[in-house]
């Protein structure tokens, strides 16, 4: 760390700066000067696809506060959208890095996913957009398996890319199996990479709505790799796909998941009450169904980001009454307590300060 660096993460500066901090002046001089914060300059652009919704590729420069991450990771991207901050997860699309480098992120504009829509569409060499560090575990063991099995579908295909260009780049030797669904040929992204692998590495890429292919199931991943229930295994892909896979592997422990959409969350039965929503002053009946969408169903507009309670974006503070994590069966009835709202329903009368 520079001297400069130092003075500026020093107590006696963030004394002079309080209560907005040191990273609010020097980001108004350039915004990729922050020394706490972690920011990323868009350096690049590439489109990917010439199917369905658009995705694109962006290649980042992180701020020097960017510590590195491991395939398989995901970041939190925020941008300003209409005049809101909205944050969104996306996994790293390129192999693990270290400060200094550069990072990719390939992202499918969500037709209801305002982040996913911006960035695909919008984003433009030189913008600057918030980043967090890396997080998540679906990432690789040390020391590497002599075989390796991914498996993804749709999105979910950028994590196991990560890992895939980091087992090349350490010059990894085993035998890796890829395994691919995508709509079609057309939505298929990075083609040209992996046509282009070394002979340890066999794709199979499949598009089951082009008529030719199978759609997943057991039978179709013994075809491909009977020997599978031995091999460590990383899938990530659509919450269908996954619980296929689950049933297939059966708690087997060589399988890691990752998924980034859930099933949909099922409301609570047989509720009662009240949700009550104090800032906006509205309330509606308990339908059981999470706090944030009960809050958009009034017409509000509460931030979120990944709404399956990973990125704590839309945490809010809960002033009264009881609620379920909708994921985890969990209650916490604690007054005056912060929740997120994508995972918590009301049971009951409920007080939200939103």
């Amino acid at each position: 760390m520079s001297l400069t660096q130092s003075l500026l993460r020093s107590p006696v500066v963030a004394a002079l700066t309080a209560p907005h901090g040191v990273d609010r002046y020097l980001e108004l001089a350039n915004p990729m000067w922050v020394v706490h914060d972690v920011k990323a300059q868009v350096v690049a652009i590439t489109r990917e696809t010439r199917a369905g919704e658009p995705v694109a590729t962006l290649t980042l420069k992180p701020s020097r506060g960017w510590k590195g991450h491991e395939s398989g990771q995901y970041v939190q991207v925020g941008v300003e959208v209409d005049g809101a901050r909205r944050t969104r997860c996306f996994s790293v699309s390129s192999p693990e890095s270290g400060p200094g480098d550069l990072i990719t992120l390939t992202v499918r504009a969500n037709p209801e996913g305002q982040v996913s829509k911006h960035l695909v569409r919008e984003a433009r060499v030189g913008d600057v957009i918030n980043l967090s560090q890396a997080e998540g575990d679906f990432t690789l063991p040390n020391p590497l398996p002599s075989q390796v099995l991914l498996i993804s579908g749709g999105s979910g295909i950028t994590p196991v890319m990560s890992h895939l260009r980091t087992l090349l780049r350490r010059g990894y030797g085993g035998r890796i199996t890829f395994v691919h669904y995508a709509q079609s040929p057309d939505h298929q992204i990075y083609a040209e990479e992996l046509a282009e692998l070394p002979p340890h590495v066999k794709v199979h890429l499949l598009h089951p709505d082009s008529g030719t292919d199978a759609f997943y199931s057991t039978e179709e991943l013994a075809r491909i790799l009977p020997e599978h229930a031995e091999v460590d295994t990383w899938a990530c892909g659509p919450a269908g796909l996954i619980e296929k896979v689950q049933e297939t592997y059966d708690e087997n422990p060589r399988l890691r998941v990752e998924y980034f959409k859930t099933s949909s969350l099922q409301p609570l039965e047989g509720v009662e009450g009240r949700t009550r929503f104090a800032d906006a002053d509205l309330e509606s009946e308990n339908t059981g169904v999470t706090l944030l969408e009960q809050a958009e169903a009034l017409g509000l507009t509460p931030e979120y980001g990944c709404r399956m309670g990973i990125c704590f974006s839309c945490v809010s503070r809960k002033s009264e009454g009881t609620v379920r994590n909708v994921r985890t069966g969990e209650e916490s009835s604690q007054p005056d307590e912060d929740v997120r709202i994508c995972v918590s329903a009301p049971v009951g009368d409920c007080v939200v300060d939103l």
